[in-house]
């Protein structure tokens, strides 16, 4: 038959074939390149097709998964939820979004979400199931690091109001004037909103989630930096410690106690005053060893027991501490032994 004899239809036909085949062809392509694993099974749970994705993922080839029940991906305390999923695409209907935990090969789990849709022949017929599996792993690690945060942050402020109230509790029964109160109170108060602002993680990148814990000498730094350029010195030497993010507030407390004192009555008040903070450190034990020497003779009101004495022992306790001051002619020493664990 000449091309001038064709049955009607037949070129139009053929078009119709082409069109499909080349649609065909372009959705494979876009299955293929996507980021996200899809996978085809069977109405009984058998894997018909397995794209880059899916290997890349899950840890098996094409080859590994097609023709293998889907099961393969589940954990065993999730194995029913595939009667779920397949008893719902039975009936026609699509699981969207659904979060839930698969199993890769090599044992490891990971969080995805699932899209998951009936895939019908030219009849309308349903012959199977279309999945595609979204990696929700770094987005699950981010929420439960908010949480994290936030807790930690709910625990922080807690344990500051208790604190202050302890302070306010202690100073009231020493105070002898509503001004000395309030000066007692805003020193301490600003020696420990400085230390707790060391230990505030940052709330951009991913050290938002992240503890940023201190040593000794950075804190020590810190609580003495007001002396600088002053009329006596201080000095740091010997082993820094680190120090977690969780017991920074109670050694910066007890530091700060040191430092007042000798400000008001010691080696930092006078001209030619000398401080000198040595540590020692070994496996289990840190001493820490505050040395104050003055010109003249220790006024004898540095070993006055009021506040400051009561929350040294306070703070000791909370740390496991043992504190022992010797006054000399020449100065007052400090030895604060504690386990390492308590600033650890």
């Amino acid at each position: 038959m000449s091309h001038d004899d064709q049955l009607p239809g037949t070129e139009i036909s053929a078009t119709a074939v082409q069109l499909r085949h080349d649609a065909a062809a372009f959705l494979a392509a876009i299955v293929e390149s996507s980021d996200d694993p899809i996978i085809s099974k069977s109405l009984d749970g058998v894997i018909t097709t397995w794209n880059k994705a899916a290997e890349r993922v899950f840890g098996y080839t094409s080859v590994e998964a097609i023709g293998c029940p889907i099961t393969i991906l589940i954990p065993e305390e999730r194995l029913d939820e595939e009667p779920a999923i397949l008893a719902r695409i039975h009936a026609g209907q699509r699981v969207d979004h659904f979060e839930t935990v698969r199993r890769r090969k090599d044992g490891s789990l990971i969080d995805v979400s699932l899209t998951i849709s009936p895939i019908r022949n030219a009849s309308g017929e349903i012959i199977g199931a279309s999945k595609i599996a979204r990696d929700i792993s770094e987005r699950k690690r981010a929420a439960e690091r908010q949480d994290l945060l936030l807790r930690e942050m709910h625990h922080r402020v807690k344990n500051l109001f208790a604190i202050t109230s302890s302070i306010i509790s202690l100073a009231a029964r020493s105070a002898e004037t509503a001004d000395g109160l309030a000066r007692s109170m805003r020193d301490r108060l600003v020696a420990l909103s400085k230390a707790h602002e060391m230990t505030l993680p940052s709330f951009t990148g991913d050290d938002a989630f992240q503890e940023r814990s201190t040593t000794l000498f950075q804190l020590l730094s810190l609580i003495l930096a007001p002396y600088d350029g002053g009329t006596a010195c201080w000095d740091l030497e010997g082993d820094d410690v680190g120090v977690a993010a969780n017991k920074v507030t109670s050694l910066s407390l007890l530091l700060h106690e040191f430092s007042t004192n000798a400000a008001k009555y010691g080696a930092l008040s006078v001209e030619g005053g000398k401080l000198k903070v040595a540590v020692a450190a070994d496996s289990e034990m840190v001493r820490i060893t505050w040395a104050e020497r003055l010109p003249g003779l220790l006024p004898q009101t540095a070993a006055t027991v009021g506040f400051g004495s009561r929350l040294e022992k306070m703070i000791s306790q909370t740390l496991r501490a043992e504190v022992s001051k010797e006054w000399k002619a020449d100065g007052l020493t400090i030895v604060t032994d504690l386990p390492k664990a308590s600033l650890q």
